[in-house]
């Protein structure tokens, strides 16, 4: 039997069969004949979306074949793609990702459809960035989903619910160099300052810091005999000017935006991604720094800090809002799963959505509650798959 586990151990499942096409018609022969499908590229998702008891469909066959339109800027691959493949060509054709985030080894499918993100709040996620679609739906047929269909807002961000993307476009920007500048605050200046430095630079993210033992399980480097215990590591980028030379330098890094972005995390962590209100941002972080000082050692990974700007897709956690980004994670090993539904409950409070690719506990109740399109995009799944097919036991629940 067939065996899938996600890239941190965290989901596994036994598909009946697990399948990698090499074009679109072995899509549609894999989708028809299929009860139940759902697909993963590089499992990077915390969450059961990719499990299934039917077809899994991996990406691995649909990688590659990056085409840039010089004018528009508008980028065309095929889903399996993974986000650090698509900076060398983009750059070569004078273009790059808006943004992105830590990790550049998903598949762009997948980014997408969880709407995963970097930070900025003047930066959207991969799912703002999404234009054109071609779609496998559970019939098998495939249609085009672009700008001046309603549905694009659904799509953008569809957790593979709607049919299995085959081609995707995105909107690339002016290709452009970052300054990085990473340094140790106390948590006052990292918190209070949130909102004037959130605004002067181009990317401000902070990883809050609970004991001294917290900073090594990401691999976060301290300084040298220093006391790290409630700080902050402060990341900052902006953007480079014409006359800064590139820098290896750690810490103070210049080079092209997809050399800089990406870090190196250990599979050690299980995370969970929760979204609030950009103006409830300050209550918040009080609020679980209090939780995570009273929840040790359960709590001692790093909260990590970013914002998102609003965008249209239905399912983002910025659908018509400027959010923070909070992320907590468990440690394997441990029962965290308490501490985590803390962070629920507490977080729920500032009307927390979540990322659909990390931990979450959302309930159907509060998905309507906080996401004023949720009804529309069920209604749009319903239309494409009427039967459920590319629904499972994590997203039924939520989504039938």
């Amino acid at each position: 039997m067939a065996t899938f586990t996600n890239w941190v151990g965290n989901q596994t499942c036994n598909p009946a069969q697990i399948l990698t096409p090499r074009s679109e018609a072995e899509v549609q022969e894999a989708v028809r004949a299929a009860r139940h499908v759902r697909c993963v590229a590089t499992g990077h998702s915390f969450t059961p979306i990719h499990l299934t008891d039917g077809t899994l469909l991996t990406m691995d066959g649909l990688q590659g074949e990056i085409r840039v339109d010089a004018v528009t800027g508008r980028a065309s691959e095929l889903p399996g793609t993974t986000v650090a493949a698509l900076g060398p060509p983009l750059w070569e054709a004078g273009y790059a990702l808006a943004n992105q985030g830590d990790i550049d080894t998903q598949a762009i499918a997948g980014a997408i459809g969880t709407c995963t993100h970097g930070s900025g709040l003047d930066l959207q996620s991969f799912s703002a960035a999404l234009k054109r679609a071609r779609l496998v739906t559970a019939s098998g047929d495939v249609i085009e989903i672009g700008e001046d269909d309603p549905r694009l807002p659904a799509l953008q961000t569809s957790v593979g619910m709607l049919g299995v993307m085959t081609e995707v476009e995105i909107q690339a920007v002016a290709a452009h160099r970052l300054v990085e500048r990473i340094e140790h605050w106390h948590f006052d200046e990292a918190f209070g300052r949130l909102e004037d430095l959130a605004r002067a630079h181009r990317h401000y993210s902070f990883f809050y810091i609970p004991t001294e033992e917290s900073a090594a399980l990401y691999d976060l480097e301290t300084p040298a005999g220093a006391s790290v215990a409630d700080t902050c590591y402060v990341k900052i980028y902006d953007l480079a000017g014409d006359d800064v030379p590139d820098s290896a330098v750690p810490g103070r890094r210049v080079g092209r935006s997809y050399e800089i972005y990406p870090a190196i995390f250990e599979p050690n962590f299980h995370e969970l991604e929760y979204f609030v209100p950009y103006d409830r941002a300050a209550d918040a972080l009080g609020a679980m720094r209090e939780l995570m000082l009273s929840r040790l050692p359960l709590s001692i990974f790093p909260m990590e800090v970013r914002t998102v700007r609003r965008e249209e897709a239905w399912l983002s956690q910025s659908y018509h809002r400027d959010t923070l980004v909070i992320s907590v994670s468990g440690q394997p090993g441990t029962d965290y799963e308490p501490y985590l539904r803390e962070v629920h409950a507490v977080l729920g409070q500032f009307d927390a959505r979540v990322h659909w690719g990390k931990i979450h506990y959302l309930t159907a109740d509060e998905l309507h509650e906080r996401y004023p399109r949720a009804a529309d995009f069920i209604a749009v799944r319903r239309e494409l798959d009427p039967d459920g097919k590319f629904l499972n036991d994590h997203l039924r629940p939520l989504f039938a």
